[in-house]
């Protein structure tokens, strides 16, 4: 494969999230492509899995099914302790898909209103799913520990990375540069275990 970009179609259609692959795999003589490159933004994937591993492996499956190609898909989210692991698989589709994460995370802070530090803990997961034209799938998890901060702060990353607080770096991750959130994110730490995979599986 040495020379040659190997096409790995990503099923998402969140810019946030491939401008994240592309960033931490970008060097790696990979070209990523979306939903919306491929111009399959349109369908329709029932994430009905119990876990962030089923929910990307779903996603994987049906898209590689579609298009008989090798396909990635993770599914990602944000687990409060406080909150009994809320909103956790739900994440994106908490309190409405199209309501603005400004409003989710203000909402979360203001459950958490009067929680001391220690009872706020909290962890982003990512589960990284691969899906083969032959049937077979490999995955892998990542994940990052941290706590809800007390209001949002930081310009860089999205989601719910305004209200993540990171105690050892005495930041969120949206005040991180997009490089450091990289290398300690939940995202990085499953794609790069996902790109050790496909190694050992020879695709790349």
């Amino acid at each position: 494969m040495k020379g040659q970009k190997k096409k790995i179609l990503v099923a998402t259609g969140n810019e946030g999230k491939m401008e994240e692959i592309r960033q931490i795999l970008g060097g790696e003589n990979i070209l990523f492509s979306s939903l919306k490159d491929e111009k399959l933004q349109d369908v329709e994937i029932i994430e009905d899995g119990k876990t962030f591993e089923e929910n990307a492996v779903i996603k994987a499956k049906k898209i590689c099914e579609l298009t008989g190609k090798m396909v990635l898909a993770d599914d990602s989210g944000l687990e409060i302790d406080y909150l009994d692991k809320a909103p956790g698989i739900y994440s994106a589709r908490y309190m409405g898909e199209n309501t603005s994460y400004h409003i989710k995370n203000q909402h979360i802070i203001s459950l958490l209103e009067g929680v001391e530090k220690e009872k706020r803990s909290a962890r982003f997961v990512c589960a990284m799913a691969c899906a083969f034209p032959d049937g077979h799938i490999v995955t892998t998890l990542g994940t990052i520990e941290g706590q809800i901060g007390y209001e949002e702060k930081g310009e860089n990353g999205f989601g719910y990375d305004p209200i993540f607080y990171l105690p050892e770096r005495g930041c969120t991750t949206s005040e991180l540069s997009p490089e450091e959130k990289n290398k300690i994110s939940h995202r990085g730490r499953a794609l790069l275990a996902m790109y050790e995979k496909l190694k050992e599986e020879e695709v790349l």
